[in-house]
């Protein structure tokens, strides 16, 4: 049997981890994931690469943070794959674009705009930033089931935070408002950074990956003067990728 060895930047072994993985973007976030596990275990953490193994319904799983952004992410998936992971669920964050995202919403992604570089290195322009679709379906019925606010559709991923927020600041500011102008006119639920490199990675390694985010504030509602409470508490799409993963898991072994 070939030694694969630890991987070089999350430092792990195929025996530190489990088939399935939750991918958030804080390392913060990943102890509030990892306590929904049976028997929590702190495997480490290198860079922004933070990590537990637990077990849910009798299977191991894992959490894995992947910081800012597709580059980091691409590299925590990677390296993750090579080391047995096959299903993963991105638990993030998100601005909401559509009027009906409210903050505290959870919205799940059906696609994503690839505005940002990474998934241009794994797949050609005209390739689809999709998720697997079980596992979509999933996190679309744990939301519902457990009483959120639940919408589903496209999301739009970028490189820049500032971009997104302060695009009048950029030198090719037509641009970004230009494309932002599009985005809301089709239909464009949320902004992240992260779903369309893991989408389009994750069709190039054949594995299985869905995302779910808590909705923090919506800039579209804020800029039409409606009240617009800022909320950071993730428990709620949390709770969903969790249940969503307890479907996938029941559905593997079924």
């Amino acid at each position: 049997m070939q030694d694969i060895g630890t991987q070089f930047h999350i430092r792990c072994n195929p025996e530190d981890v489990g088939r399935y993985c939750f991918l958030p973007g804080d390392p913060g976030r990943c102890e509030a994931i990892a306590a929904h596990f049976e028997n929590p275990v702190h495997i480490g953490m290198n860079r922004e690469f933070n990590i537990y193994s637990g077990f849910l319904l009798g299977e191991k799983v894992s959490v894995c943070s992947t910081g800012i952004g597709g580059p980091s992410a691409s590299i925590a998936m990677e390296e993750l794959h090579n080391i047995g992971v096959g299903t993963f669920i991105r638990i993030g964050t998100c601005g909401g674009i559509a009027m009906d995202v409210l903050p505290g919403d959870v919205v799940v992604a059906t696609g994503a705009v690839r505005f940002e570089h990474t998934s241009f290195e794994y797949a050609p322009p005209e390739f689809p930033a999709v998720p697997d679709f079980e596992v979509a379906m999933a996190l679309k019925a744990a939301g519902e089931e457990l009483g959120y606010r639940t919408h589903t559709g496209v999301v739009q991923c970028k490189d820049s935070f500032y971009g997104q927020h302060s695009p009048e600041k950029s030198p090719v500011s037509y641009m970004l408002l230009d494309k932002w102008e599009s985005y809301k006119r089709l239909g464009v639920k949320a902004s992240e950074m992260e779903s369309a490199a893991l989408f389009v990675v994750a069709a190039a390694l054949g594995v299985r990956c869905g995302s779910c985010f808590h909705t923090v504030w919506n800039q579209e509602r804020e800029k039409a003067g409606l009240q617009m409470p800022m909320t950071e508490d993730t428990s709620a799409a949390i709770k969903v990728g969790i249940a969503a993963m307890k479907k996938i898991i029941a559905m593997d072994k079924g």
